[in-house]
């Protein structure tokens, strides 16, 4: 096979380029696009028009105020070019959603985890027949679906569709592109959660920002515990990394783990491990897979009155957590600190912890305590993490630069 013409391969990279812009920004004229891709008029000019004949752009008329003067030509991704379903597992709950080329939500609803069934093999049959319901729903033929992005907690293959653990499956791989066994065209992709709400809450702060972007960590506490770091890499572009946070040996202290191993920084701070000590249940009992919002309500209210191992709890938590966000930060340097996750309720009483934490680094001490928000919605940002993801990897289709070439 003949290497592609470095000629052919600058087009494709130009035309990926203009489609991004597109996404990011949404409708733009000529001139805009020129500005933010940094390309010449002419080579706009020329792919614009080839990506409309191509049917990935459309264009709008934009009369000017007063009605006097030409229309302002805008350019726009065309909406039905490309669909793209999401699937967030979370622990309790699955969450279906189809998005237009745009990334504009079409459709969407949720079904608790548990009807998925106890093992496996019935949760890979009842998550099949939920994505095909979905396009049917849509009446979209399914060479119109360009990707299917999913995301789960655990650890993820990096350059594939397999989880090769999680807190609910445990070690029983899934392979979900053979599960679905969909078309070949149409992508199918695993991602870690937490690494998507970086991606998202990223790409917001690069657009809405008042300086430009340079780095965040994405903090997910919950029923498991979760990091994803964004970075603004050599290249201009965001990149975006999931350390193993969760299950970072963090004490030697005996907590067993959902992952088996002991001493985990989730095995403090989880919704398990925080119950576990609430109730003095020895460090070694099998965790719970799942604790009810309502269960941790109650701890919290009990510690907010007092009672001094509900109180313990908490604050160990927010302990493990700020001595595995020190490492991080000694690790990756200073960046602020984005917390989302149900566990968010309860921060008035994992603050303390958590300063304690960080002020036992010698980076913290020095360089001071990173800016910490709370984030509302984390649903909302891992859609747009995926839609921002999976958007990307389909415009190098629709370009026809693959992915791996563009990386070359």
């Amino acid at each position: 096979m003949l290497t592609k013409s470095s000629t052919e391969m600058v087009r494709q990279q130009n035309s990926v380029l203009v489609l991004s812009s597109l996404r990011r920004h949404g409708p733009l004229a000529h001139t805009d696009i020129a500005a933010t891709t940094g390309l010449a008029s002419a080579t706009v000019s020329a792919i614009t028009a080839d990506l409309e004949r191509t049917g990935a752009l459309e264009r709008h008329e934009q009369h000017v105020s007063g009605g006097r003067g030409r229309p302002r030509v805008l350019f726009a991704r065309k909406r039905d070019h490309r669909y793209l379903i999401t699937v967030r597992i979370s622990s309790d709950t699955l969450q279906y959603s189809l998005a237009d080329y745009t990334g504009t939500l079409i459709d969407r609803f949720d079904e608790p985890r548990d009807e998925a069934g106890p093992s496996t093999a019935q949760f890979v049959a009842a998550f099949r027949e939920a994505v095909l319901r979905l396009m049917r729903r849509s009446g979209l033929d399914a060479d119109r679906i360009a990707a299917i992005s999913i995301s789960s907690k655990g650890l993820v293959d990096p350059d594939g569709s397999r989880l090769l653990w999680s807190p609910v499956f445990g070690y029983e791989e899934i392979d979900f592109s053979a599960a679905l066994a969909l078309p070949p065209s149409m992508r199918v992709r695993l991602n870690n959660e937490t690494p998507l709400v970086a991606q998202a809450l990223a790409r917001r702060a690069d657009r809405d920002g008042d300086a430009p972007f340079r780095s965040l960590a994405a903090l997910s506490l919950g029923h498991s515990i979760g990091l994803g770091v964004a970075r603004r890499g050599a290249s201009g572009d965001i990149e975006v990394s999931a350390p193993n946070f969760g299950h970072m040996l963090n004490a030697a202290d005996g907590k067993l783990c959902r992952c088996g191993s002991r001493g985990c920084i989730e095995a403090s701070a989880g919704f398990y491990g925080i119950l576990r000590t609430a109730f003095e249940v020895p460090p070694d009992t099998i965790p719970a897979k799942f604790v009810p919002l309502a269960e941790m309500d109650k701890i919290a209210l009990r510690a907010r009155q007092g009672h001094r191992m509900s109180e313990y709890a908490f604050r160990q938590a927010g302990l493990a957590i700020g001595q595995g966000l020190s490492r991080m930060l000694s690790l990756f340097g200073d960046m602020p600190v984005a917390i989302a996750g149900h566990g968010t309720r309860y921060m008035d009483l994992l603050s303390r912890g958590l300063e304690e934490g960080l002020q036992q680094s010698l980076h913290v001490r020095i360089y001071g305590t990173p800016k910490i928000t709370v984030v509302a919605d984390e649903a909302t940002l891992v859609f747009e993490g995926h839609v921002e993801r999976a958007l990307a990897e389909i415009d190098h289709d629709v370009a026809g630069l693959r992915v791996e070439e563009a990386q070359a």
